[in-house]
Parts: C-alpha cells; structure tokens; sequence
C-alpha cells in the first residue's frame, strides 16, 4: 500500500495561548498514564507485605497494568479516529480515575490487581488519543514538531519521576497514596478537556473486535506463561503451553491484520524504515527500563535497607538525566536525525547495564547505583526520546490515533513480556527472593541484567538501519 504522509507546508503559526492549555492538559494526562507504569515499583515490598502476594506473583502489581494498558492500546486509538478522539479520551480517564480510587482502597490482592487491570483499559482509551488529540492541536509541521517533543519528554521523564514519586508518597503517607493521587488530577483533566480541547473528525466503521483479542490473548497467555515458569520451573506443562499458544495468537493476529479492511495495526504503517524501527525500539526499551526498576528497587530496599524515601530519591540522577536529554531531542534530532541518536542511546544503556553486573550486598549508592543510573538515564534519554517524532511525524492526521495507539502498544507490551522475561531469567539462575536470601536474589538480578545488555545491544542493532532525518 502506498505510504501515507502529511503533506508539507513551509508556514508556521505562533502557538495561542488556547493551544498552550490545550497542551498542558494533554501533557498533564499522559505524564499521568506513564507515572502509573512505575510509580508501583517503589512501594512493591509494602505491598507484598500488607496484602499477601508471592514473590514471582509480585510482577502482577505492574503487568496487570501494562498488559490491558498494552493490549487495548490499539482498539483505543482507532475508537478514537472512528467515535472522536476526545470523546473517547474522556471516558478513559474518567476509567482510569475511577480505577484508581479502587486500588487505592484494595483490603486483598485479587482486588488490587483488577483494579490495576481496569486502570489499563482506561489508559488504552485514553493513551493513543492523547498524542492524536496533540497532534490535531497543533496543525503547522514544525509547531507539531516540537509539541511532539514535549510529548516524548513527558513520555521520557515520567519513567523516573514516576520512581521518585513512589517513593516520596510512600514514605510520608502509604502506598495506596501513589494511586489515590490520580483521583484529583484525573477530575482536573475531565473537566477542562471539554473546554480547551476540539472534537475531532469521526469516521464511523466496524472496530477490530477479533485484532483486539487476539492481540491482549497473545500478549497475556506469554506473559502468564513466563511468570508460572518462574513459579514452578520449565517442567511446568501449562507455563510452556501459555508461552506457545500465546506466540500462536500473535501470528493469528498478523494473519488478521493483514486481511481485515479497517485494522487496528495496518502493516502500511512499517513500510517505511525509519518508522518500523522507531516501533520495534519502543518494544525493546521497555523491556530493559520497567525491569531494571523492578529489581533495583527491591534491591535498595531489602539488601541495602534503603527506606521507600530513599529508594525514590536515589533515582532523581537518572531522572534528571533522562528529562535533560528528553529536553534537547529537538534540537538534536532537527541537526543530527534519528540514527546517531539511537546508537549513542544504546551504547551508554548498554555501560550503565554491564556495570550492575556487579551490584553486590557491599555496595554503596555512590560505589554501585550512582554511575550506572545516570548511564541508563542519559542512554533512555539519547536513544528513545526521538522515536515519538520520528513515528508521529510521518503519518496524516487522519491516521494520527492508530499510530499513537501501535507506538503505545510496542511500549506498553514490551513492559509487560520483558518483565515476565527477565523475571523469570532471574529467579531461574538465582531463586531471586523467594525467601533464599539475599545471595541468591543478587545472582539472579545479575543474570537479569545481562539479559537487558543484550536487549539494549538489539537497540543498536536496529540503530543501524536508521536513514536520514526525522520527519
């Protein structure tokens, strides 16, 4: 199929102050989405405390986020180009704010966990159509350009603040702090979207019932399957058998994508180079960052005794480095394009992965976390940033919702199958936690952060077949 673009203009607009609220809330909800993906990670040994859960079953805190948050990402973008975009923008916040008081009064972990799982239908809905909705603020190439850019610093930024934020509310008040404070802002973007944001073009059809659930079956029954492999080891016949029919329900979906008149992924959307590995990097980087947090906050918190307060803090370097770059991504990729980017990106996440290798019991923050945080930051930060633009910035308004909706998927499922992933590397190769001692926890950690080297090196890899500039 022939590649669809945005036709070019050499003419820019001054931003009014309408596009700058318009802005701000949007921002404001998508910082919020991100938040949630790690703002869990601080307060897991108190929540594996006060409410029960196993060790391994720990890593539903946050899958049960990201699976439906990833799964329906791409039903939620193409709702929003069929239906109004923030139409259905508003009704997955007020979702994913309802969703959140939920969790935060969870007595039980099932509670918790569907209340998680339904924050992520809600930031499905509302996720893809939040970049769709900026785009469509912002009309002249160059101002949707660097709107884009504060997206993908938002985007960037929120990973660690999300982090920091965790650990602050924890400390001073509970974990269920960290979901009850979506409560007010959630009201607060519900209430103004309706003011400063347009309704934007719908163009009725069929939705992709069976991509839909092809898509979340595939993506749950390998991640379900990696985590009961964790549990009980490979001679468990229902974890290989999830992992299997899960990768078959990924191929079915292809199937069905390719031959469906209206998809929720329309494979046109990979036939461009600079666009297809922008995807597939936003698959892979997630997969190093969400756990890489997993462990190093479990870490921090039950081998050096680090309190939730200080577990939080210790990532501000990381954070402060990934805002920075996140910062100076325009400006970079407008001079140098994507491909260098990315490759310095991978080269400094791979030296900051390689160095906590060799985390141990007798480490200090400064000797073991503080370098290589910073490292992983600035790598995040280089290597990720530009990829919102280069995607978003290469498709027509028309098709804006479908393509926030893939870009969001590829993130939000690589959380959820490379935590399950290395999870399970690490509690294969070390018994990580469940209750071997810390010896054993650090063993398995390492091998987990091999494991993300090597994805980091894939990142690179794909680097290389960058070409020319961005948009």
């Amino acid at each position: 199929m022939a590649e669809r673009t945005r036709p070019s203009t050499s003419t820019d607009q001054p931003r009014s102050p309408r596009q700058g609220v318009a802005l701000a809330i949007l921002l404001t909800c998508q910082l919020m989405l991100i938040v949630d993906l790690t703002v869990m990670n601080v307060a897991l040994p108190h929540i594996e405390r006060e409410l029960g859960f196993s060790p391994t079953g720990l890593a539903w805190v946050i899958n049960a986020y990201t699976l439906p948050f990833g799964g329906f990402l791409l039903l939620g973008g193409r709702a929003g180009d069929w239906f109004g975009q923030r139409r259905v923008f508003l009704l997955g916040v007020v979702a994913f704010t309802l969703s959140s008081l939920l969790g935060g009064l969870a007595d039980s972990a099932e509670m918790l966990i569907a209340a998680r799982a339904l924050q992520g239908v809600g930031a499905a809905a509302a996720g893809p159509n939040t970049l769709a909705l900026v785009a469509g603020v912002f009309v002249e190439p160059r101002s949707k350009a660097r709107a884009l850019g504060l997206s993908a610093v938002v985007a960037s930024g929120g990973f660690g603040l999300g982090l920091v934020m965790g650990g602050l509310l924890t400390e001073w008040f509970s974990w269920r702090a960290v979901l009850f404070i979506n409560v007010p802002i959630g009201v607060l973007i519900a209430v103004s979207v309706r003011r400063f944001v347009g309704e934007s073009l719908r163009r009725p059809n069929r939705l992709d019932v069976a991509g839909a659930l092809t898509a979340v079956g595939g993506a749950g029954a390998v991640v379900y399957g990696f985590i009961r492999v964790a549990e009980q080891g490979w001679g468990v016949v229902d974890g290989i058998g999830c992992i299997v029919a899960g990768l078959l329900l990924m191929v079915v979906f292809v199937f069905v994508e390719a031959r469906i008149r209206m998809p929720l992924m329309p494979l046109w959307l990979f036939g461009e180079r600079n666009r297809a590995g922008a995807f597939l990097n936003f698959f892979l980087g997630p997969m190093i960052t969400i756990s890489t947090f997993f462990f190093l906050t479990q870490f921090m918190q039950t081998v050096l005794d680090y309190s939730a307060l200080m577990t939080g803090l210790a990532f501000l370097p990381m954070a402060c480095s990934i805002f920075v770059m996140a910062r100076l991504m325009p400006m970079l990729l407008e001079r140098w394009g994507p491909k260098p980017l990315v490759l310095v990106g991978a080269v400094l996440l791979v030296a900051g992965l390689l160095w906590l290798i060799g985390l141990s019991s007798g480490d200090t923050y400064f000797t073991g976390l503080f370098g290589p945080l910073v490292l992983v930051g600035l790598g995040g930060g280089v290597g990720f940033s530009p990829l919102v633009v280069v995607i978003m910035t290469t498709v027509g308004q028309e098709d804006a919702g479908v393509a926030g909706g893939v870009l969001q998927t590829m993130q939000q499922l690589g959380a959820a199958v490379g935590l399950a992933l290395l999870v399970t590397i690490a509690t294969m190769m070390g018994g990580a936690r469940g209750g071997l001692g810390h010896a054993a926890f650090i063993k398995g950690m390492s091998s987990a952060f091999v494991a993300a080297a090597v994805l980091a090196a894939m990142t690179f890899a794909v680097g290389l077949t960058f070409r020319g500039r961005a948009g």
